[in-house]
């Protein structure tokens, strides 16, 4: 399901186990570490090195951590598409948006999702990357959002 996802959507994973009580902390902790949300930042397809196959990988943009609009430490999670979670899309870009990427060894990284133009290229002058693209997102990738495993 994922590798039909465009970069940039937001995407909720889960087990579908119930939220434990506040006071179960441990349990609580374990619990959002299996069901949370994030935003789809990299997509990889499944290779083969050598003789060893190595399945499709895509990760997860969780949360910024920082202050005084200095960003500290990004919290990215990679997941394999066959991983035993399910996958809900909550939103999708919008037609119109702007995605700033970066492609490096074949790789392709979102590391900004904007409203417009000027916005991606005031964050682009902003925040210096190695040869950062800016890509409009197009209306053949809004439609309906599937609900289902990532496979």
């Amino acid at each position: 399901m994922v590798a039909s996802v465009p970069l940039g959507t937001l995407l909720r994973f889960f087990d579908g186990t119930p939220r434990p009580p506040e006071r179960f902390r441990r349990k609580l902790s374990a619990w959002k570490n299996r069901n949370d949300t994030g935003r789809l930042v990299e997509k990889s397809q499944a290779r083969t090195l050598g003789a060893t196959p190595f399945p499709a990988t895509f990760t997860l943009h969780l949360a910024n951590y920082g202050s005084a609009g200095t960003i500290v430490m990004v919290v990215n999670r990679g997941f394999q598409a066959t991983t035993d979670l399910r996958f809900e899309i909550l939103e999708r870009p919008a037609p119109g948006m702007v995605r700033v990427l970066s492609r490096r060894n074949g790789r392709v990284e979102l590391h900004r999702l904007t409203s417009d133009m000027a916005e991606a290229e005031a964050w682009m002058a902003k925040n210096r990357y190695c040869d950062p693209i800016a890509e409009i997102v197009g209306e053949d990738e809004a439609g309906p959002a599937p609900v289902g495993r990532a496979a």
